[in-house]
């Protein structure tokens, strides 16, 4: 892929500036009086089980860099290294309790300083950041050939702990930017998903959620009893603002709808609002027809309300 070299000029130009930002030019960083190169090692110490070389591979460091920052650690009571279990030559690096307490305080700022930044983005914005630090961070280490790879994303089905807040939450976030949505239409999709989970033990009721790294990222539903008739309801059809438009729409779409086939529904039908241009595009593509348009405003505002319809193949 070719890239236009004033995008890269304004890359580089915002890593500059993030940089800055963050406090890596100069003075206290993270609260501390430390300098970035012994902020990090502390952090990744604080994991545990933590050996100099190790260390040295997961900060990129050669062995003398990494020798000379440990001893200056160990030095201010931070760190301290104690012989291996199985080899005695081998020095295992932990905090000490001034070093876990310092550690804390640094978690403590540096979490206060994301939690503010997000705090002047606009509703969604946030996940839009996360999700383009994780695509950056993994393409400059393929970039270095360290292949660092994005967790893989996976499609589970049934309920999972958390699933009921983290599917309203997307729902209310989205719609809140698109179409204007508040405090009703938030608490309609949590009483109704909240009644569907406890019907989920009828083989007819079935729901998926798009998984990364054990985050919740995408949601759909199919309940067979609501509409009668042999009628299967597609409901709860989000994905998360960051990864729209990488299939994860589609691979949720697929599963439901092949547990529609296996069931042997003779019709699927889901309900949208009109202007999802990119959400009615996807569903065309997997038979879906639009056949009932009507205006509403039970969301707390006029929208055209529209019923897609799927017949068995």
């Amino acid at each position: 892929m070719s890239t236009s070299p004033r995008l890269v000029e304004e890359i580089r130009a915002a890593s500059r500036s993030m940089v800055r930002e963050w406090g890596f030019m100069g003075g206290d960083f993270a609260g501390t009086d430390l300098s970035p190169s012994a902020v990090h090692p502390l952090i990744e110490i604080e994991q545990g089980g933590m050996t100099a070389r190790e260390l040295g591979v997961r900060l990129r460091l050669e062995k003398s860099s990494v020798s000379r920052m440990l001893r200056k650690l160990v030095e201010a009571g931070d760190v301290s290294e104690d012989a291996g279990e199985e080899d005695g030559r081998v020095k295992m690096l932990s905090l000490t309790p001034a070093g876990k307490q310092r550690v804390q305080a640094i978690h403590a700022y540096a979490g206060a300083q994301v939690a503010n930044a997000l705090g002047h983005l606009e509703t969604g914005q946030e996940r839009v950041v996360l999700e383009g630090l994780r695509l950056y961070t993994a393409a400059l280490g393929a970039a270095a050939g360290e292949g660092i790879a994005a967790p893989t994303i996976e499609i589970v089905q049934g309920y999972q702990t958390g699933l009921i807040a983290r599917i309203t939450q997307m729902h209310a976030l989205y719609y809140a930017r698109t179409s204007g949505f508040g405090q009703k239409f938030e608490s309609v999709v949590a009483g109704g998903l909240a009644e569907f989970c406890n019907r989920l033990e009828s083989p007819r009721n079935a729901i998926w959620t798009a998984t990364r790294g054990g985050e919740i990222i995408g949601s759909v539903a199919i309940d067979g009893e609501d509409l009668g008739e042999d009628k299967a309801h597609l409901r709860w059809f989000i994905v998360d603002e960051g990864v729209r438009g990488g299939g994860v729409g589609r691979k949720l779409l697929s599963a439901a709808l092949g547990f529609v086939d296996a069931q042997g529904f003779a019709e699927t039908h889901l309900w949208t609002f009109s202007g999802l241009l990119a959400a009615r595009h996807l569903y065309e593509a997997f038979g879906f027809s639009c056949t009932e348009e009507q205006s509403g405003a039970q969301w707390g505002r006029q929208v055209m309300e529209q019923r897609f319809v799927r017949l068995r193949p």
